[in-house]
């Protein structure tokens, strides 16, 4: 393929919506010796972008065919080591999807350039992106050839919903906080984290975020949680997001032991349901999961209070036949990991963020992001799931 000729314009839903999502089936995600998912954007390529406050999807061409895609957005979050801990300018990458046949090939970097240059034309400060640790092309990508550094490894939790509720203390109190309430409950105690949204409020009040919820040992809170500014000495929150209600995600293939047990561990609980063994669904077929965010916890006792809540959303899931997985990402040292059931053969423990300064006086925050141990608790974007 001859470099000049290769065509990068925004995405026209007329014209390429179709060919998108056949490129979306064709190209797979996940590292080739481990399982390989595949995306089902339910007739709506840009689903994964459509609720961030703006965004941008190219699309390259060479002649008639579509040969890559790439998904931008930008947003303002808090970025404490930022001078006077302004608000940053931050541009999030994903999408990137070149099919295998014309990989190798520049695609992906013409792709990720013309993107970075719709940062800088709305005065992004940063650009920053995701993708697994093993997966050396896009490593190769970004940080060796795009000048991208390391910047966070959170750990991906994923815990499969069972169908069976899973029982919670009596000695715990669940409530529900009000949208409003939960963007104030947010603001005071975490507007110092990491990459903390400042649209926190528009996320809160989205239709796919199904509520906010806080756990507190039963007797503690009195006509309200945090009503009147004074709150438990032991207390945790957190909200759920429905990304089922956006996109699909299917198993393409999976190692062999993994596939003998999944097919086991459901006919042993189809067989023998009074084991109570924990089946794991059915990958095989579309499926839905539920994203739990703004995970915050105050107090000594408050990790039981985390693993309350944890189940609370367990349960709220079997009530959805389509969602077979919860899944929340913590930053990699944050304590709250422990309190967290996952099960460890379908998490990823370490997941590699790199970031990037488009302007020249942000390269000294960047290099303090870097260099200093992560000692904040990070805000992950359901948005950006």
């Amino acid at each position: 393929m001859g470099y000049r000729e290769l065509i990068i314009r925004s995405y026209d839903v007329q014209n390429d919506k179709a060919r998108v999502e056949d490129l979306e089936r064709r190209c797979e995600v996940g590292p080739a010796e481990r399982v390989v998912l595949f995306t089902d954007t339910m007739g709506d390529p840009i689903c994964r972008i459509r609720n961030s406050p703006m965004y941008k999807m190219l699309v390259a061409k060479f002649g008639d065919e579509l040969v890559g895609v790439i998904q931008g957005s930008i947003k303002l979050v808090a970025l404490p080591h930022k001078p006077h801990n302004d608000l940053a300018k931050l541009g999030y990458i994903l999408g990137l999807r070149v099919p295998p046949l014309h990989r190798r090939k520049g695609i992906g970097l013409r792709l990720v350039l013309k993107l970075e240059e719709w940062f800088i034309a709305n005065d992004v400060d940063y650009a920053y992106m995701a993708t697994e640790k093993d997966n050396e092309a896009s490593v190769k990508l970004f940080m060796h050839k795009l000048s991208y550094v390391k910047f966070r490894t959170p750990a991906i939790l994923v815990n499969p919903v069972n169908y069976r509720t899973l029982p919670i203390s009596s000695s715990i109190e669940v409530a529900k906080v009000k949208p409003e309430e939960a963007e104030l409950l947010y603001r005071r105690f975490m507007t110092s984290t990491e990459l903390f949204p400042d649209d926190i409020g528009n996320i809160l009040k989205n239709k796919l975020s199904l509520g906010t919820w806080a756990a507190y040992p039963r007797g503690e809170s009195l006509g309200g949680f945090g009503s009147d500014g004074k709150f438990p000495n032991n207390w945790a929150v957190l909200s759920v997001w429905n990304s089922g209600g956006l996109f699909k995600l299917r198993l393409g293939k999976a190692p062999l032991p993994c596939v003998v047990y999944t097919k086991g561990s459901r006919l042993i609980d189809k067989m023998f349901p009074c084991f109570k063994l924990p089946a794991i669904p059915d990958f095989f077929q579309p499926f839905g999961f539920y994203f739990m965010y703004g995970l915050h916890h105050e107090g000594p006792s408050s990790g039981n209070l985390v693993r309350a809540l944890c189940k609370f959303v367990h349960n709220m899931a079997t009530r959805n036949k389509d969602c077979k997985v919860v899944v929340t990402e913590v930053g990699g040292s944050d304590i709250l990991r422990l309190h967290i059931p996952h099960w460890k053969s379908l998490s990823c423990p370490e997941d590699l963020w790199c970031i990037k300064a488009l302007k020249n006086e942000e390269k000294k925050t960047i290099d303090e992001l870097t260099k200093t141990p992560p000692t904040k608790p990070l805000f992950v974007d359901p948005r950006e799931v």
